[in-house]
């Protein structure tokens, strides 16, 4: 990707999905250009779309229309795995219910991801990103052995340890406490400023939206304000 390439760019992208009832108009035309660096916080009513945007965003869902660039690449000429190729090492994703491995122990959990890019010293890369979440004293313990703190800060390393150029964090904090979630934001911050990488993520909690560049809101589907004096 070259400097002047945004790492995410959306056009006039729709998504209709089919119900008992007929379809439903998921996004309608949206547009969205994502900075080198800028942290989009994407806010707005359950419903609005916003999930559904991170999802097509990320390529994990095909849009009914419209383009969708990531790094420069059109999506739509990718099958799966080439979108999944394009996201390895460049793009990762954060989720509200963690996606942690249950059979899979802390650092192998992070260290994963990047044994399947062919990084070298995986383990010793994983150890040393759970030690800049605090939990060099966890690095064996299971899932089911972690707080939903605890969990998320693996999901944060594991996502981060590639150094991408961008993360996707769909509610990062949705499922913990207030204690838990500042420490979790804190850390999400910090680390993405020694990565560099741009963030879009989706929050219902307005303090965490107004700690990005910018603030989209979203209704019905469409992006009705995009504003970077909402997040100063």
């Amino acid at each position: 990707m070259t400097a002047d390439v945004a790492p995410l760019a959306l056009s006039s992208v729709t998504l209709t999905l089919p119900s008992s009832a007929g379809p439903v108009n998921i996004l309608r035309g949206v547009d969205l250009d994502v900075a080198a660096g800028e942290r989009v916080a994407i806010i707005g009513p359950s419903g609005s779309g916003k999930s559904s945007l991170i999802s097509v965003a990320a390529g994990l869902e095909r849009p009914t229309s419209g383009t969708v660039s990531l790094f420069g690449q059109d999506l739509s000429k990718l099958d799966e795995d080439g979108r999944a190729r394009l996201r390895r090492g460049r793009a990762a994703l954060v989720f509200q219910s963690f996606h942690l491995l249950p059979n899979m122990t802390a650092e192998e959990n992070v260290a994963a991801p990047l044994e399947i890019a062919r990084s070298p010293n995986a383990l010793p890369t994983a150890r040393d990103w759970l030690a800049k979440v605090g939990l060099s004293s966890r690095l064996t313990h299971y899932p089911h052995q972690l707080s939903g703190g605890e969990q998320q800060r693996v999901a944060l390393a594991r996502a981060l340890a590639a150094r991408p150029a961008l993360l996707f964090a769909d509610e990062p904090t949705g499922n913990l406490d207030s204690r838990n979630a500042g420490s979790v934001v804190d850390l999400m911050f910090d680390l993405l400023a020694e990565c560099g990488a741009a963030l879009v993520m989706v929050t219902h909690d307005p303090v965490l939206a107004q700690r990005a560049d910018r603030i989209v809101r979203m209704a019905d589907g469409k992006v009705v304000q995009s504003s970077a004096e909402a997040a100063a």
